[in-house]
């Protein structure tokens, strides 16, 4: 068979998935990162996708580029171009190649032209060109990486200005090495033009304008700074894959953005506690003392937590946790991603509890609810869970540049030292959880106010409007129901569903979270093959009537999750049970973020056994 011949005019333009196959703690990322840096600095749409193992070394790694001129960023189910450097996978990794992919190898690698020669496929000689370049042993491997950025750039067509502005940014000021990467990449790129065939490549990128103004960045370092932006004090956390990171990035910011001018000191502390009990607990103590804190976990050490936010929950103390969510249950895949902890979440610790959740569905999102959890939290004195994902938190992501914070911070009701003082003159009484103003909200104190008068005791066991100890049936029960009526207030305050709308549909999509990228993709599909649908994402609990009238406005909708027992369907027949006929499960969870074609496929399966 001969290999296909594409013209140039054949030729898909920006419009491909290139996966890199690696093996783990070689020194890949950076180049890497590299390409799809430079191929979004060329103005096109792109996301990457790190797919790596919970060790520390040797095991495969994979880093997906996709790159996408209509902004499609959901990942793909095939590769149209693989770069093999493990020989381990390499027919495991032929195996997810496209109808019209190419393979770009390690010459080292012994190709099976047996079963896959009839595939494009260029050998790299790595190892020399490494050698002809004299490269200092130490750095070798690092320098290998960047022999097939180079070769890359040949037969896809990538500006080398901007691979070099990629690598100036990667190494941010250290010109030596910045230089040394790129005279790798020109010398790969020079060799590639001598050697292959450009011609056989049937993909290529082109200048485009759609990234003017953007950023790239990921979810965690997003919520990093949405949270020092948002007035963080205290911070107590434990390292856990995927989240540790939220707090690793605050660390690195603290001093160019919370220290003080005068004193130079930090205006936010961060703890390394000896658990995530330990962690929970001290954010808890900090929110009680007036401090806005916050930590970030994952599964496993939310599940550690539990006790706590029920404490925090019934003694409504405002503190925010950032749950970045991985395949679970136990200590399942850490380094995968999922939607699996939404009913934890919802109703963590024993008794009845009803938690607040926000669900980031993007970086910029991840910023946003940053500060907003702590708005949130104290206006309605009670923990705020901000659910994310592996999939957002860890990997790069487009992104419109963060927009501070336009309104003050709300601290919620509070009463300070002149206003219990007031209080007294006016014959009245502090009573920590009286509802005063029919909201049921009481108004808090905090350490530090010197007026006797503003003193409770915060406890955790039945209490009274004075916050005395009681075990009155009726005052336990009359409590319970005013943090239920809270909680229904929250609808008011947490962001409402997205949507976009189709032509009339009768179909609805239902979302959460970093689903919404495949979702929107499949929507425009299912459009193309005649099947019209809205779709609406769900960023938050408690839902609003938005979310009941958007069920209820359709003849069926399809909750599309990341997860095994379609745990946000779930959450929709409690709230709506009446309307649960409507709703069909769309679930799946393998560790991987989910496609647009298994999403097509799926709902186009199901309304064809429908029709007939």
């Amino acid at each position: 068979m001969q290999p296909h011949q594409p013209q140039e005019d054949q030729k898909k333009i920006n419009d491909f998935c290139i996966t890199f196959c690696n093996e783990n703690g070689t020194g890949s990322s950076t180049a890497n990162t590299c390409v799809m840096r430079a191929i979004f600095k060329m103005g096109i749409p792109v996301a990457g996708r790190n797919i790596f193992p919970s060790n520390i070394k040797g095991l495969p790694t994979w880093f997906t580029v996709r790159v996408s001129k209509d902004g499609y960023l959901g990942r793909l189910e095939k590769d149209d171009i693989i770069v093999a450097v493990n020989p381990e996978t390499l027919r495991k990794d032929l195996d997810f190649l496209s109808n019209n992919g190419i393979v770009v190898y390690d010459a080292d690698i012994a190709y099976p032209e047996e079963s896959h020669g009839h595939i494009p496929h260029f050998a790299v000689p790595i190892r020399r060109l490494v050698t002809e370049l004299n490269t200092d042993k130490k750095l070798i491997n690092y320098i290998g990486n960047m022999i097939y950025v180079g070769v890359l750039a040949y037969l896809l067509e990538i500006d080398m200005r901007a691979v070099e502005e990629a690598l100036v940014f990667h190494f941010k000021g250290k010109t030596d090495a910045a230089r040394l990467n790129y005279n790798a990449v020109v010398y790969a790129a020079e060799w590639a033009a001598a050697n292959l065939d450009r011609s056989r490549v049937p993909f290529a990128v082109r200048p485009m304008d759609k990234t003017r103004g953007c950023i790239m960045t990921d979810g965690n370092h997003a919520a990093a700074l949405g949270t020092l932006y948002g007035g963080c004090q205290f911070s107590a956390w434990y390292p856990i894959t995927p989240a540790s990171s939220v707090i690793e990035d605050m660390n690195e910011v603290l001093p160019q953005l919370r220290s003080d001018p005068l004193t130079g000191k930090m205006t936010c502390a961060v703890v390394q506690a000896e658990d995530e009990l330990s962690a929970v607990g001290m954010i808890i103590g900090a929110g009680w003392a007036g401090l806005r804190a916050m930590t970030a976990t994952s599964g496993p050490g939310l599940s550690l937590m539990a006790e706590y936010l029920g404490l925090a929950y019934y003694a409504e103390v405002p503190v925010v946790i950032w749950d970045v969510q991985r395949v679970g249950p136990s200590t399942g895949l850490p380094t995968r991603t999922a939607q699996c902890d939404l009913l934890f979440a919802a109703n963590i610790s024993h008794g009845d509890t009803q938690q607040v959740i926000l669900i980031p569905g993007s970086v910029n999102e991840c910023f946003d609810f940053g500060w907003q959890a702590f708005d949130i939290a104290e206006r309605l004195q009670t923990p705020v869970l901000v659910l994310s994902d592996l999939d957002l938190g860890m990997n790069l992501w487009m992104a419109e540049p963060f927009q501070y914070p336009e309104s003050p911070m709300d601290r919620g009701k509070v009463l300070w030292e002149e206003e219990i003082t007031r209080l007294v003159q006016e014959g009245r009484q502090f009573s920590r959880y009286k509802d005063v103003d029919g909201d049921d909200i009481p108004y808090r104190t905090v350490p530090g106010n010197r007026n006797p008068a503003g003193v409770y005791f915060a406890r955790g066991t039945g209490h009274d409007e004075n916050a005395r100890y009681s075990e009155d049936p009726d005052t336990w029960e009359s409590n319970l129901q005013r943090l239920r009526r809270k909680y229904r207030h929250a609808r008011k305050l947490v962001p409402g569903p997205v949507f976009r709308r189709g032509n009339h549909a009768r179909i609805g999509l239902i979302t959460s979270g970093s689903t919404q990228m495949p979702v929107l993709e499949a929507q425009d599909v299912l459009a193309q093959k005649g099947i019209d649908t809205d779709f609406m994402r769900i960023r938050a609990l408690p839902f609003n009537a938005d979310v009941i009238e958007f069920i209820n406005e359709h003849d069926h909708c399809y909750v599309i999750e990341l997860n095994r027992d379609g745990q946000l369907k779930e959450m929709l027949t409690l709230e709506a049970p009446h309307l649960a006929y409507k709703l069909r499960q769309l679930s799946h969870i393998d560790g991987m973020s989910l496609t647009a074609d298994w999403i097509t496929r799926r709902i186009r399966e199901q309304e064809n056994a429908c029709n007939d």
